[in-house]
């Protein structure tokens, strides 16, 4: 399948943004977007000058202070030069180091790293082939679960509601949405810049023409959030800013109109639900005095209380969609307004409903809202995983400066491992993690970090070995995704640059040097393996009677139709329709308004309902603004951020902060200026874009702008390029999931007039 060369037609491939065909000319990648996708993400752009970039790793490095030095603790992470050497012998010194780690600390020592979003092909994975590789090599690693995007929902929710599935991806349908909503109550939005990305891929946006179709129809659209282009204009929303974390305020006072107001449904809550009396005595403050009423709620919020109970009487009477963000539940308290909106759509007694009921994190994704396919999709097996340590996602940190400390999880007391050796592959840390000068420290303990990479990312910067590896469109593979009707030939459309190679090729070859060659690769070449996994779709689709051809038809013709599961609503509708016979996956098999698992677990920071706990940080005298550090409209998260795309929405090179006007000329800030963002943990420049559609009080500066600490300014270095979670706080949500809690900080904002210091994240680190 390798005829790639410089001089040929457009090629299929797909990305987590999207199908597309592509071409090279030997310098630029031409882009075209899949014809049947009625809105493809501009986001596509990124790979047009990427390929051969400055910034991209070209062949395998290791840090100088490692090599001369060998394995260990070091500070010199990050500042250190690199020393080039051949493939063999970067594999060979690597070989012997995790044979030393095990040997000597056994397979827990190692962290298994990765993040899954490298690549949407389904051979070429990063995570998987990194699984894969440290379960046959080592007979496992220390695993994570969850994720940086949805670590407190995905605990809180199969409690509250059971099958994940069931509520994200077999519930309602934009279909539904354009059909049948009435209203939409959405805490947070649903920003078209997060449902244009679905791990896997997506081949039609669909989301801009439903909202589009909705609103005609008359449906009306609430938006609950401080960016009021968190909903995009065709939704024509009505707005309200609210003040940041305070959202379950307004969901209870929403309640409690609902049930002071008769205006609850008694009847869905008697039959399908579990604990409401015990919430309800919360509510009304039989429990501490204080109904959560609008009056309450408004002096917390920011929103008058007529407004509140206006709209909880609207909503008695309407066929409603009640929706929360990801971003909501990346806080302190994130499991609280996951629970609550659930409450608040279990008193409305329309869950089950089409287009109504409650459809958590729908527009976060591309995913949500979309119809699951009917047949499996390519996937490459990982083997078993002897370790039976792991962390929360968002904890890496604390497990590596506090080996062997408890933490509590789920209602486990746990252990945090004593990790040696991490190994990363298809991830960037740098991007996802809090208080990245906290996280710079953190890596100085460990003995070896490697890091597969393309490009020199802050995670490759701070490695000790690091291995260049193809980029998507330099390699063939099969894309494809849980939601999506279509499943894509991935064709290779450039030669890898330089010496690059793919991570399966890297990992047979430490594996060959391991003793376990056959056990890795099962006797196969990349094309074999291709091969191998579209047969499990293709046998599924013949079971079922769709047309299922074989591989080599597949590939000529560039893609291939999956069937979808019909539009029944799933789950949520057949436990509507009998609650007895179609009960839910909780301990009651109804809707847990309150838990006595929770309960039972004794965290006062996620007691058995929900409840309002403000965050522990908030604005002040020394850091009086609430910054958001939310997901880019240029890039996905921080891959290709050295792209033209990406740096066509930068100011001077660096990450664009909005403000609102007040607040700018508060501080005597103008448009495009350079400002100084800061707190305690940490500092970073930015642009300045001043709007009306930010809140006052908030500043909005996006993830995934690459880490660029001012060489030489101490602990807590100024990150020149404007990436925000060196502000941010390095926190779990409450001891129920651990989550990551990076979704908003405080800080304080100053005009900078000082020497503008360059921009260096895109030059490689000094080679010896």
């Amino acid at each position: 399948m390798d005829d790639r060369t410089a001089d040929r037609p457009l090629r299929p491939h797909s990305a987590h943004r999207g199908a597309f065909s592509a071409g090279w000319d030997g310098s630029r990648v031409t882009v075209v977007p899949h014809p049947a996708d009625p809105a493809p993400s501009p986001i596509l752009g990124t790979f047009t000058d990427s390929l051969r970039h400055r910034a991209r790793v070209a062949r395998p490095m290791v840090r100088r202070g490692w090599l001369e030095q060998g394995p260990g603790p070091s500070g010199r992470r990050g500042l250190d030069a690199f020393v080039a050497l051949p493939w063999d012998e970067v594999l060979d010194r690597l070989a012997g180091e995790l044979r030393r780690v095990k040997a000597a600390h056994g397979a827990e020592a190692v962290y298994g790293g990765s993040y899954g979003w490298s690549s949407a092909g389904r051979f070429h994975h990063a995570q998987r082939q990194i699984h894969r590789f440290l379960n046959v090599a080592l007979g496992g690693y220390v695993r994570s679960v969850n994720t940086y995007s949805a670590g407190a929902s995905r605990v809180i929710l199969p409690h509250v509601m059971g099958s994940l599935e069931g509520l994200f991806r077999r519930n309602v349908t934009w279909e539904q949405v354009e059909r049948d909503t009435e209203l939409l109550l959405c805490f947070g939005g649903m920003a078209l810049k997060n449902s244009m990305i679905a791990s896997g891929g997506v081949s039609r946006h669909v989301e801009p023409g439903a909202i589009a179709r909705a609103r005609a129809r008359g449906a009306r659209f609430v938006l609950v959030g401080p960016l009021r282009d968190d909903l995009p204009p065709q939704a024509e929303a009505d707005w309200w800013p609210i003040a940041i974390g305070t959202d379950v305020a307004l969901i209870l006072a929403l309640c409690h109109t609902l049930a002071s107001e008769k205006l609850h449904d008694r009847a869905f809550l008697q039959s399908h639900t579990t604990g409401y009396p015990r919430f309800e005595a919360y509510l009304l403050g039989k429990d501490d005095g204080q109904p959560k009423d609008a009056r309450w709620a408004a002096t917390i919020c920011g929103i008058e209380a007529p407004r509140i109970t206006a709209l909880a009487r609207e909503l008695a009477t309407r066929r409603n969609l009640i929706t929360v963000a990801h971003g909501l539940q990346r806080a302190e308290y994130g499991e609280q307004p996951v629970w609550a909106a659930a409450v608040l759509a279990a008193m409305l007694g329309q869950i089950g409903q089409p287009g109504a009921g409650y459809s958590y994190a729908m527009g976060a994704m591309g995913h949500y809202g979309r119809r699951p396919n009917a047949v499996p999709i390519p996937t490459m097996p990982q083997g078993r995983n002897g370790v039976r340590a792991f962390i929360p996602v968002a904890r890496i940190a604390d497990m590596l400066l506090h080996p062997g400390a408890p933490f509590d999880y789920n209602g486990e007391r746990l252990r945090y491992p004593e990790i040696r050796l991490v190994y990363w592959a298809g991830g960037n840390p740098f991007h996802h993690h809090q208080d990245l000068n906290r996280l710079r420290e953190t890596f100085a303990q460990i003995d070896t970090l490697v890091a597969h990479e393309t490009a020199w990312t802050a995670t490759a910067r701070h490695a000790d070995i690091v291995l260049p590896c193809t980029m998507t469109l330099e390699r063939d593979d099969i894309g494809a995704a849980g939601t999506d009707p279509l499943m894509h030939a991935m064709r290779a459309v450039a030669p890898p640059f330089a010496e690059a190679r793919d991570d399966y090729a890297i990992f047979a070859a430490l594996a060959a040097r391991m003793g376990v060659e056959e056990a890795f690769t099962e006797g196969r070449d990349a094309e074999a393996w291709l091969r191998r996994l579209c047969e499990t779709t293709r046998e599924a689709l013949q079971a079922k009677g769709f047309e299922a051809p074989g591989f080599d038809a597949f590939w000529e013709r560039g893609e291939l139709a999956l069937p979808s599961v019909p539009d029944d609503g799933g789950p949520l509708r057949a436990f509507r329709t009998d609650p007895l016979a179609n009960p839910l996956q909780t301990p009651s098999g109804r809707i847990e308004i309150f838990s006595e698992r929770i309960a039972g677990f004794g965290y006062a920071d996620c007691p058995g309902h929900p409840v309002w706990l403000p965050s522990t940080e908030q604005p002040g005298a020394q850091c009086p603004l609430r910054v958001i550090a939310n997901q880019p409209a240029t890039r996905l998260h921080s891959q290709l951020d050295f792209a033209a795309y990406s740096q066509s929405r930068k100011v001077s090179g660096r990450e664009v902060a909005r403000m609102n006007p007040a607040d700018a000329a508060a501080r005597g800030i103008g448009e495009d200026d350079v400002i100084r963002l800061f707190n305690a943990r940490g500092a970073l420049l930015a642009a300045t874009s001043l709007s009306n559609d930010v809140a006052p009080g908030v500043v909005q500066i996006a993830t995934g702008a690459w880490y660029d600490p001012l060489p030489d300014d101490g602990r807590r270095p100024l990150c020149v390029h404007g990436n925000p979670n060196v502000l941010t706080r390095d926190l779990g949500t409450p001891r129920l999931a651990q989550g990551s809690c990076g979704q908003t900080t405080i800080a304080q904002a100053e005009r900078f007039d000082g020497l503008r210091p360059p921009i260096r994240a895109y030059d490689p680190p000094e080679e010896l």
